[in-house]
């Protein structure tokens, strides 16, 4: 009871740290808490989240254990996830002076079909998540882990990196913004870039993996790659 109380509240408080923050590179740089564009995205990535917590927490704690976990194994893998942190961090900031000094004119449909392709990408990770206990945030294999080829892993070997690049892609004009989309794109070949490493180890070091790659084609994006 005292451990299923402890990661309870470590993900609270993980979640109250990531509203804050957000929170903070949106709104800020806008001057205006009237940039609706940004209360959207918090909706899309933080109005689900007590309910999703809830479920997972009670379906699958050693998950929710698991996406806790920060540090990498290696250091090139922390070398490339922190700088993909670092320039998205600095690309969400971009949006809001966007919205201050007016420099971006975004159709309104176009905003509103890019929030809902966001919001696709989120249910997509959290699709991943649901069907694959191992969905960690670090590259590494753990006692007991087995190759999933259901649900998304029919689609693409890597559908948690397929949802993120959905919603890098059109996080800008779901913002407002057509500034900050070099930086965001920027982020996509970091994350091809750890997509073939943690191949790499999987083939290696998970049994059925290579397997699995021989019948399920594409690893980021259906029919392409």
């Amino acid at each position: 009871m005292s451990t299923s109380r402890s990661l309870t509240a470590r993900l609270i408080l993980r979640s109250l740290i990531a509203v804050i923050f957000v929170a903070a590179l949106l709104f800020l740089p806008a001057g205006s808490l009237r940039f609706w564009q940004g209360w959207v995205f918090m909706a899309i990535l933080f109005l689900p989240m007590p309910v999703t917590s809830v479920y997972f927490l009670k379906r699958d704690p050693q998950l929710v254990e698991r996406r806790l976990r920060t540090k990498e194994k290696t250091s090139e893998q922390q070398t490339i996830i922190r700088g993909a942190q670092w320039i998205a961090f600095v690309s969400l900031v971009i949006p809001g002076f966007d919205y201050r000094f007016g420099w971006s004119r975004v159709p309104l449909w176009l905003t509103i079909l890019s929030q809902l392709f966001v919001f696709t990408g989120y249910l997509i990770t959290l699709w991943v998540m649901k069907e694959n206990s191992f969905a960690s945030r670090t590259v590494q294999i753990e006692e007991g882990q087995r190759v999933i080829s259901t649900g998304p892993y029919g689609l693409v070997r890597h559908p948690m990196y397929f949802g993120a690049v959905l919603m890098l892609f059109f996080l800008t004009p779901a913002l407002g913004s057509w500034w900050a989309l070099p930086g965001f794109l920027l982020v996509i070949p970091l994350i091809v870039l750890r997509l073939l490493k943690e191949e790499k180890m999987l083939c290696r070091d998970l049994p059925g993996y290579s397997d699995y790659c021989l019948r399920t084609r594409y690893r980021l994006l259906p029919l392409l790659w």
